[in-house]
């Protein structure tokens, strides 16, 4: 493949110079991913195809990738590691197994809230964390995060527990839209309004609306998105027209988003083709697959969205900087662990 071809398949062809393309275009790229989709699958098989790069997959769940780099130390293979959540990410920062990149071409295509402080970690998918509730037995759902705290929703609300990266983080993001005491006084709030123990994840929070066990969910959109496009178990299409959403906080700070993102692990064997992959990942065409694949929103603005995330409608999302909500977590467990979600 010549390297004007490989230039123009990554749709960046102003960014990517010829020289830097012929530079990369053999090796390989040892991907350590937290990703389980299968439509990931030719996210990487396109990349390969327009490099010459080799991907070697190692899978695994996130937190046991961090703890697996972190022993390897040194003799780590991995180049890339890619995970879900921003505190996840940072904790990744923290433990020492990411390393500082410089990219112009991610410096313009991630927006500069999705990206680490310090260039350790890029965004290049986003899932927004929003409000689902049963239209029969709702008429005023809450229209923004700190509301679900009200005493008018006691008892109609479920939620994931405690230990979820997706509950961490939105607290997090409470603590720096709104100070550490209005965040615990929510939390404690929210507590109060729980329907249940918190149990399961986001597809259950679901699922729990169409059993009748709470009026009100919380889940990211990329769920709710999926059962849309194709039938999910225990989520008819019946179910489905009975389910109402709220994109929260619209005139207030914008409905808070999770991230899916990646960075160069701090002993990068190929580190060259790391930071090309990347860069890739903030493609248009690799940007689509986000979108088209798991119905996820792109990182890079202007990316068209696939019909299940259409579907859900424009809204405003939080700008807040999630590097800084990141290195709210510890404290996001404390207030946790003073209110008792557990």
């Amino acid at each position: 493949m010549d390297t004007a071809h490989t230039a123009l398949g990554f749709a960046l062809a102003t960014t990517l110079s010829l020289s830097a393309a012929s530079a990369f275009a053999e090796g390989e790229l040892n991907l350590y991913s937290s990703r389980h989709y299968d439509t990931d699958d030719r996210l990487y098989s396109d990349f390969e195809e327009m490099t010459g790069i080799t991907i070697n997959r190692i899978e695994g769940k996130g937190d046991e990738l961090i703890t697996r780099m972190q022993a390897e130390g040194r003799n780590s293979p991995a180049d890339v590691l890619i995970t879900v959540d921003t505190s996840r990410l940072q904790r990744a920062k923290d433990a020492g197994i990411l390393q500082a990149i410089d990219s112009d071409v991610l410096e313009m295509r991630v927006p500069a809230n999705l990206q680490d402080s310090d260039n350790q970690w890029f965004g290049f998918s986003q899932r927004a964390r929003i409000f689902f509730y049963d239209k029969a037995e709702v008429t005023n759902p809450p229209r923004d995060y700190l509301s679900l705290a009200d005493p008018q929703y006691k008892g109609l609300v479920c939620h994931r527990s405690s230990s979820n990266v997706y509950s961490q983080t939105l607290l997090s993001a409470v603590i720096e839209n709104h100070g550490a005491e209005a965040a615990k006084e929510w939390a404690k709030g929210v507590v109060t309004n729980f329907a249940r123990e918190p149990q399961g994840g986001d597809t259950d929070q679901l699922r729990a609306l169409v059993s009748g066990e709470c009026d009100i969910s919380v889940s990211n959109t990329y769920y709710f998105a999926r059962a849309l496009r194709k039938d999910v178990k225990g989520l008819s299409q019946d179910d489905m027209n009975n389910i109402g959403w709220v994109f929260p906080a619209q005139n207030a700070e914008g409905a808070h988003m999770n991230l899916s993102g990646a960075g160069v692990a701090a002993h990068a064997p190929n580190r060259d083709n790391a930071i090309l992959f990347l860069e890739y990942l903030s493609s248009d065409s690799a940007q689509a697959y986000f979108s088209g694949g798991n119905d996820e929103f792109p990182s890079v603005p202007g990316v068209g969205l696939s019909p299940s995330v259409a579907q859900l409608g424009m809204f405003r999302p939080d700008a807040v900087d999630l590097s800084k909500v990141a290195k709210n977590v510890p404290l996001a467990q404390q207030i946790f662990n003073e209110v008792g979600w557990n």
